[in-house]
């Protein structure tokens, strides 16, 4: 088998070129082009000899043509995406462009090249937005209150479209919050974890956040990339919702790191109005059963535990650093 994976320098696209090359699979890895390296995710797979990685772009339809005729994947994983949801509002057009017109043109390029392919498409809770009415299933109501929310949703609707339109074998997972100690150090989790490491250590007195009373359904990123490739495995293409079923706030997240890391975070954590979004999401929590019942998909790793994994990796990371 042979795989296909956008953004596969990210968070979801190591964890799951790692999967898939456990599998037994071919993996072509995109990513784009930077002044930096950006590799640190896929360092320890980089020499597999099963492994290639190649440059791409989501606005750049040739591109993707070429890789499709020289590779000739059985499936393509699209994960790659500016997707920071705060970052959307700032540059809405980038956001758009990459997220609904790059799936558009990945799907075209299937179904004119090799409408065999199979194709996964990354969807997100975002898409449900202010929809009060959670937990929410694979029918739950789209309401979203993010550039970033908007164009999942043109690109989940996308999917839908092409398999009912012209047959192919195309499914979106809904993923639910997911972290690890891959997590880009932007994003809260990720920056609450290491704030905590480097004040343990002395390197750092604040950590200033937004909207603390945010509720979210937060699971691991390795459970969640198994759900992706069991849904390409089924004899129909359908769209699955990937959570844990438990909600959680920013605050909580805080102080579970701050409590193992023996720190009282009221001493550190400050809130800045100027991080918050222009339009907040309250709440958003999932309702896997679909995925449990079709898939015998579960998230393994708890809330609790994912968050000192997190802490504990940032705080080796610094160790090291620092000796």
């Amino acid at each position: 088998m042979k795989a296909i994976i956008t953004g596969v320098t990210g968070q979801d696209g190591s964890y799951l070129a790692e999967l898939l090359l456990k599998k037994g699979y071919e993996v072509i890895g995109l990513k784009r082009r930077s002044s930096t390296i950006c590799t640190e995710r896929i360092d320890p797979i980089y020499e597999h000899p099963n492994f290639y990685l190649r440059y791409f772009n989501l606005n750049d339809s040739g591109c993707f043509w070429r890789l499709l005729l020289e590779y000739q994947p059985d499936e393509v994983y699209n994960l790659g995406a500016q997707s920071h949801v705060k970052v959307s509002f700032e540059t809405p057009e980038e956001t758009v462009k990459s997220i609904a017109l790059g799936t558009l043109r990945q799907l075209e390029a299937i179904r004119t090249i090799n409408p065999a392919i199979r194709f996964y498409q990354a969807s997100s809770s975002e898409m449900f937005g202010i929809n009060v009415n959670y937990p929410y299933n694979e029918e739950s109501v789209s309401i979203p209150a993010s550039p970033y929310a908007c164009a999942k949703v043109f690109a989940h609707n996308l999917v839908k479209n092409y398999r009912a339109s012209y047959g192919l074998y195309a499914c979106s997972g809904i993923l639910f919050n997911h972290e690890s100690p891959r997590r880009g150090e932007t994003f809260v989790t990720r920056k609450i974890s290491l704030a905590a490491a480097k004040i343990k250590l002395g390197l750092q007195d604040k950590l200033y956040l937004g909207n603390l009373e945010g509720k979210r359904d937060w699971g691991f990123a390795g459970d969640y990339v198994e759900a992706m490739w069991l849904m390409m495995q089924q004899q129909h293409p359908e769209d699955f919702v990937i959570a844990t079923g438990i909600m959680k706030s920013v605050q909580d997240f805080v102080e579970c790191v701050f409590d193992y890391a023996k720190l009282d975070y009221k001493k550190y954590v400050a809130v800045d109005d100027q991080l918050k979004r222009p339009q907040e999401v309250p709440a958003l929590q999932g309702d896997y059963s679909k995925a449990q019942k079709i898939l015998k998909w579960g998230p393994r790793v708890t809330f609790e535990e994912l968050a000192v994994m997190m802490y504990e990796s940032d705080l080796q990371k610094l160790q090291r650093k620092t000796r």
